[in-house]
């Protein structure tokens, strides 16, 4: 019977696939929940598909907070919106170079910009307690109805669409998200295990640990969405998927785990890593904005500049 650190080993890999398998189920079941209902491919891509992808972030966090600690909730959502915005948005546009659609521009990046510096500006004093997890919720409960409506507006203008898709909803479908959710908290309890106990073994943090392997582990989801969305030919999905995600994972995960337990935030996480996720935030608006384009060396820069991020927390 294996023991010790080959077992962790085997429960970290078993998470990631199982991660990444539960994900690819409820992104399959959910997008095309969604697109049955009448929703754009763009909006399911920042609201279904991007809620759909953070699942392993919620499931890890919850998981490590409660049974490790909250440090791996905070590490992992962190890590996770830096590896979006470095790995997955990176490597998807060295795959293809993206269109960035003026919808995103204008209704969703914003909001991503607001919760990175609402994360800081809240836990500024060292914790996110109760009452700020309410108050992600509540800026996300924004967030959703103003999705909601713009949503209903092209859901109701596609009636008069001849080619639109509207088929309807499935019992197969409604069991893919299902089946998704249940494989998705099997692998997170092991990507938290396996991975807790293999770093940790080495003397590596819990935050750092949420920050590198956990975080990459939950990002597969996003990544593989993004660059199947790329190849497809649908930009303003693969870039609606990574900014969705991100303010999925500040407003609805830490809201959560938040309201679960207390956060705390040490001294040298306000320092260094808050302020890194924001800088990343702000080099893909940057990007964004100054030709509504990213471009393979854009996505050179991104990769490069996450490798550095990793490089720095590598002893």
């Amino acid at each position: 019977m294996l023991s010790g650190t080959p077992l962790d080993l085997l429960l970290l890999v078993g998470g990631i696939i199982a991660l990444y398998g539960g994900a690819e189920l409820l992104v399959a079941g959910a997008g095309r929940l969604a697109l049955g209902i009448g929703l754009r491919a763009a909006t399911v891509g920042v609201t279904v598909v991007a809620f759909a992808t953070t699942a392993p972030e919620l499931f890890v966090s919850a998981v490590g907070a409660l049974n490790v600690s909250s440090d791996i909730g905070l590490g992992t959502i962190v890590g996770s919106n830096i590896a979006n915005i470095g790995l997955v948005l990176g490597v998807t546009t060295l795959i293809k170079p993206l269109q960035i659609s003026d919808q995103v521009v204008r209704r969703h990046v914003p909001v991503m910009v607001l919760a990175a510096l609402l994360l800081v500006a809240l836990g500024a004093n060292g914790q996110l307690g109760r009452l700020e997890g309410v108050v992600l919720l509540v800026v996300l409960a924004g967030f959703t109805a103003l999705i909601l409506h713009y949503a209903n507006a092209e859901s109701t203008s596609m009636v008069d669409e001849p080619d639109a898709d509207i088929s309807g909803v499935s019992v197969r479908d409604g069991a893919l998200v299902v089946g998704g959710l249940l494989v998705l908290v099997v692998g997170s309890r092991w990507l938290v295990a396996g991975g807790t106990g293999l770093l940790s073994a080495l003397g590596v943090s819990d935050l750092v640990i949420g920050l590198t392997v956990l975080a990459l582990g939950t990002s597969l989801p996003e990544l593989a969405a993004s660059v199947v969305g790329a190849i497809r030919g649908h930009a303003s999905f693969a870039v609606g998927n990574v900014v969705g995600s991100n303010i999925y994972n500040i407003l609805a995960v830490l809201g959560i785990v938040a309201l679960i337990t207390p956060i705390e935030i040490a001294p040298a996480t306000l320092r260094f890593e808050l302020p890194i996720m924001v800088a990343f935030t702000a080099l893909l608006v940057g990007m964004m904005g100054y030709r509504q384009q990213l471009t393979r060396l854009d996505g050179v820069v991104l990769v490069g500049s996450y490798v550095g991020f990793i490089a720095l927390l590598v002893p």
